[in-house]
């Protein structure tokens, strides 16, 4: 684990970008980080509030996913933004900007949205499996727990090849509901006029989950991240082509999930609203599609689409929970990790509901995943309106007077409609429980926080507390900045003592080069490192003089006396057994000021099976490291 200050380092400027090929090469490059997102606008929580929505009030819900469409369009638009402007994410600009009490409470808010889509994920994915395959759903709880760590590995192919997949499994879906679309024969008079805002009685609770399955938080931070990995021009016009492409890409890619969507709730307005059926589980979908379109074809689409789509979601979702630990917390841990923790969470929850409740009961688990996603929405919502907003922070990128109008009406809507249900939900539930102290001394305490913690975040800008507490990082450039000489006031370093590690590999030569010269610019003494892994150095330490330990030795004198040439003092020092415990010793003994090593360049497994040494000591030592690759 360790801390880092780029949003997705792994494929951070990944992707090249020229303006020496056509306009439509350039906007295919820029292509990509849209349709990641677009993934989590239909996967299987939309379903779920998508059935519901269809089967319950026909066509006439066909407008919420319209406007809820319109507003992921737009905060998508300025997560981008926000990403390709300032170069940071979501979650590394609420933490630069909060307080650290705020960035916890906000942290854990959007560790609770991930687990509650990841839920919605595992469910989506046992659901199909058992649909396709015929498994059953504990058993397929478990295989969602390990699915994913195969997908995992594609990203190891660069994130072309991982968008690329993406695709096609977006592609999948598409086909499968244009099928399913094509033999439910909808009325399309009766679609035309779903599009007409009204609210049937009852609706609000679907209304509330739509607009979460649909405008998700997560995506927020993980677009603003994305959009990162494009190596676009960091010029004014640069990012403002950047803006360009991503926005076009944003409204194609959205609008595919919107397609999907509405495709969903058509199919059910049309099968099960048209023949009095609500549909109260997926699996009960998938078995009367096929009676009622007279085709098997249909189950076997649906529940390929679900699978799809639950494998789509998750691969999304492990790095929407990457960028939101990194950013609040600037800790980076592996993705496989990660994931892991995330899935056992939201495995937890659907392996205890599928055993106490029964199958059934998954259905309910699904919406209910929608709704805690749409509350957590503001959280997120309202700094990304305000960053934006900001022209501080953003420059000639910030949000006209338009976009601003458009942002604050999605964030009102959201507000409106949460508060709404919340009030609801806590009032059905005093009604219905005959003691209900664990409401007033548990639930509603918790809202009071919520509430106060959202008015905080609203309020920010207008509350001047010391510039120190509320300067954002990226405006803090001026405070080393000399008005008089126009340049930066930084303290100049002095090395005493230059420690190099070597390996005795082809790689020492590398090292060397670059510690020379700081030795010399310096005028400090080398300290060259060496720690001897043999058998006999592991157990018996300096004890252990053997031919390995003496030719080691001999090579560290030859070494110094050529250095000694190049008109620098080198001392020879070396360790035995554990490499990393013994370069920290070493260091700290001779009290060395900075520290050149090489970096052998692998990862993961790798670690695991060959060692890892350059992350133990960089976490040990609290001077500059070096790492010459």
């Amino acid at each position: 684990m360790a801390k880092t200050s780029k949003s997705l380092s792994e494929i951070h400027r990944s992707v090249t970008i020229t303006n020496r090929v056509s306009l439509f090469k350039r906007m295919f490059a820029f292509s990509g980080p849209a349709y990641l997102i677009s993934v989590g606008y239909m996967d299987p929580g939309n379903w779920a509030t998508d059935l519901e929505g269809g089967s319950r009030f026909g066509y006439t819900l066909l407008w919420v996913l319209l406007m809820s469409n319109a507003m992921a369009i737009v905060l998508q638009t300025l997560s981008a933004r926000l990403g390709i402007v300032t170069g940071r994410d979501l979650a590394q600009a609420c933490r630069d900007y909060y307080p650290r009490s705020v960035t916890y409470m906000l942290w854990i808010l959007a560790e609770i949205a991930i687990v509650a889509c990841d839920l919605a994920e595992v469910l989506g994915t046992v659901i199909g499996l058992n649909l396709l395959l015929g498994i059953p759903l504990m058993w397929g709880v478990f295989i969602a727990a390990l699915d994913t760590f195969v997908f995992l590995a594609i990203q190891n192919f660069g994130v072309r090849r991982f968008e690329s997949l993406i695709m096609f499994l977006i592609i999948i879906i598409g086909l499968c509901f244009i099928f399913e679309v094509f033999k439910s024969t909808p009325n399309w008079t009766e679609i035309a006029g779903g599009f007409v805002p009204r609210l049937p009685d009852g609706a609000l609770y679907v209304v509330i989950g739509i607009i979460g399955a649909t405008v998700m938080p997560h995506n927020l931070y993980l677009h603003s991240a994305l959009v990162q990995s494009r190596a676009y021009d960091t010029s004014l016009e640069g990012k403002r082509q950047a803006c360009k492409f991503n926005f076009f890409d944003s409204v194609l890619a959205l609008n595919c999930a919107f397609l999907v969507n509405a495709s969903i709730m058509i199919i059910a307005a049309a099968v099960f609203f048209k023949h009095g059926t609500i549909v109260t589980e997926l699996q009960q979908a998938h078995n009367l599609l096929t009676p009622i379109l007279g085709t098997a074809l249909a189950g076997i689409a649906f529940a390929l689409a679900l699978v799809c789509a639950g494998q789509a979601s998750t691969l999304t979702g492990t790095l929407a929970g990457q960028i939101v630990m990194e950013g609040y917390l600037r800790f980076k841990i592996r993705p496989v990790l990660r994931r892991l923790i995330t899935r056992l969470l939201a495995v937890g929850p659907a392996a205890l509901t599928i055993g106490m409740a029964g199958e059934s009961s998954t259905y309910n688990l699904l919406i209910l995943s929608q709704v805690v996603l749409s509350l957590q929405l503001p959280f997120a919502v309202i700094p990304l309106i305000h960053f934006t907003s900001d022209r501080s922070i953003m420059g000639d990128f910030a949000n006209n007077s338009l976009l601003k109008i458009l942002a604050w009406s999605v964030a009102s809507i959201i507000v409106v409609l949460n508060g709404k249900l919340v009030t609801d939900q806590i009032h059905d539930w005093i009604q219905a429980s005959s003691e209900p102290i664990w409401i007033y001394t548990i639930v509603l305490p918790i809202c009071v926080v919520l509430a106060l913690l959202l008015l905080f975040i609203t309020l920010k800008p207008f509350i001047h507390l010391p510039p120190k507490e509320t300067m954002p990082a990226w405006r803090k450039l001026s405070h080393f900045i000399r008005a008089d000489e126009d340049r930066l006031d930084l303290d100049t370093p002095h090395y005493k003592k230059v420690g190099v590690a070597l390996a005795f590999s082809d790689d020492d030569r590398k090292v060397l080069s670059h510690a020379l010269p700081l030795a010399r610019q310096h005028d400090a003494t080398l300290c060259l490192f060496h720690v001897v892994e043999g058998a006999g150095g592991t157990l018996y330490g300096p004890d252990a003089y053997d031919t390995e330990a003496r030719e080691d030795e001999a090579y560290l004198n030859q070494l110094a006396v050529a250095l000694g040439h190049r008109g620098v003092e080198v001392e020879t020092f070396l360790g035995y057994g554990n490499v990393p415990t013994e370069l920290v010793r070493l260091s700290l003994e001779e009290q060395i000021d900075a520290l050149v090593m090489g970096g052998h360049g692998h990862r993961g497994i790798s670690d695991l099976v060959f060692g890892s040494t350059v992350a133990p000591v960089r976490h040990n030592l609290n001077i500059p490291i070096i790492i010459i690759r």
